[in-house]
């Protein structure tokens, strides 16, 4: 199984996503973070299963939440590049991608 590693912008967006829906609704927050921690567990172990976006990036929706797990897979990892509401700036996460290789 390959090393994750998130993008720290990307890891704000999820901060920011889980408080906003834990003060509207206490425990909805927590929901969040599970539906993430299955999609994450889902990256993991099958990489390749998601949508493809891009030369080495794929897009792994939410199950409950209108969110996107954006990530690249490398060699020797996957990186999370973005935590995207799928409404929202489509693509803006791309520049994240020149840091990250």
């Amino acid at each position: 199984m390959k090393l994750l590693t998130l993008h720290p912008d990307a890891d704000a967006e999820l901060i920011e996503a889980a408080r906003y829906y834990e003060l509207r609704q206490p425990g909805l927050g927590s929901d969040l973070l599970e539906d993430v921690e299955r999609a994450l567990d889902q990256i993991l172990t099958y990489p390749e299963a998601s949508q493809k976006i891009g030369r080495r990036v794929r897009r792994k929706p939410l199950w409950r939440f209108p969110y996107n797990l954006v990530y690249a897979i490398y060699p020797e990892r996957i990186r999370l590049v973005a935590f995207a509401h799928q409404k929202r700036r489509p693509y803006y996460w791309q520049r994240r991608l020149k840091n990250t290789e």
